[in-house]
């Protein structure tokens, strides 16, 4: 119990593995005005490799991992913007791709992948985290951006009117596929993660996102594909249900979805974790000591 009790506190403790707000030492980055997720046509500066003549681990998801324009607007962070305090640079590029509001359809539809994919080489590595976003309405004219349920072939003819054109929409299943494909099939090293819990309690538990649901179709898809699977629902939930209601209330910057800075900051540690729990774990030579500090040990399971 008492390793148990150190383990949460030195996640959750700065001080111990430093997580800092994210600077140019880990991409260089254009600074961009606040706003909430990006339009469809929101321009800003992406995130480039520091060091092109490094390999890069690529991040692509939605405000869960890069929340706005990444500048901790509305007191919310994405994880994704906490993980380069835990990779050595001068070895690696971290560069975080995700945008919020999307799902693992609109992020292909409006073209945003294909720009990731382009810039990757062989050698590179990329995390993918989605299933936020994917519940939503097929052709709502707000978003528009629905995925089917399950990982099948089924397929929905619609008239999408955010992007004002005929539209074929699949599963999510076939949507994280394509991903893994396309990417593999340029020699990345591909990673799938399990979509970050949402501060929703059953009890003492948080609710988790299981095997009929998008937790479940993520390990699915990475199981036929045959790449490593980072299961960040189950092991940030697990540390959540240790914590207790009251201690997860401030790692939240709104009801139920979106981290503060020291919520990110857990759950980038928990990213790492969950690297460390794959074997082999191929991004472990790019670890920097902060990393080399987070135990390689699956949190218990509450009771």
């Amino acid at each position: 119990m008492l390793f148990l009790l150190g383990f949460f506190l030195m996640l959750l403790n700065p001080s111990q593995q430093s997580a800092p707000v994210p600077s140019a030492s880990a991409t260089q980055a254009v600074q961009a005005p606040q706003s909430a997720d990006p339009d469809l046509h929101d321009t800003h500066p992406m995130s480039e490799p520091r060091n092109p003549s490094l390999p890069s681990l690529w991040l692509v998801g939605d405000s869960t991992v890069r929340n706005g324009h990444g500048d901790g607007a509305n007191g919310q962070w994405g994880w994704g913007d906490m993980l380069g305090a835990f990779f050595n640079t001068d070895k690696i590029n971290v560069v975080n791709r995700a945008i919020g509001g999307r799902s693992s359809r609109t992020y292909i539809t409006e073209g945003r992948w294909q720009t990731v994919l382009d810039a990757m080489h062989q050698g590179d590595f990329l995390l993918i985290q989605f299933g936020h976003n994917d519940s939503g309405p097929l052709d709502d004219t707000a978003r528009a951006r629905g995925t089917l349920p399950g990982i099948g072939d089924d397929t929905r003819e619609i008239e999408n009117p955010v992007m004002q054109r005929h539209e074929t929409v699949h599963t999510y299943g076939w949507y994280m596929r394509q991903y893994v494909q396309q990417a593999k099939a340029k020699g990345v090293t591909v990673f799938v993660c399990t979509l970050i819990p949402r501060k929703i309690w059953q009890g003492d538990h948080i609710v988790r996102s299981g095997a009929d649901s998008y937790g479940g179709w993520a390990k699915a898809i990475a199981a036929q594909e045959h790449v490593p699977v980072i299961d960040l629902n189950e092991i940030i939930a697990r540390q959540y249900d240790a914590l207790g209601q009251a201690a997860v209330e401030p790692l939240f910057g709104d009801p139920h979805t979106h981290t503060s800075l020291p919520g990110a900051q857990l759950n980038a540690k928990s990213a790492i974790l969950g690297l460390k729990l794959l074997h082999p774990d191929p991004l472990a030579q790019y670890f920097s000591p902060a990393a080399d500090a987070i135990p390689s040990v699956m949190p218990a399971e509450k009771p």
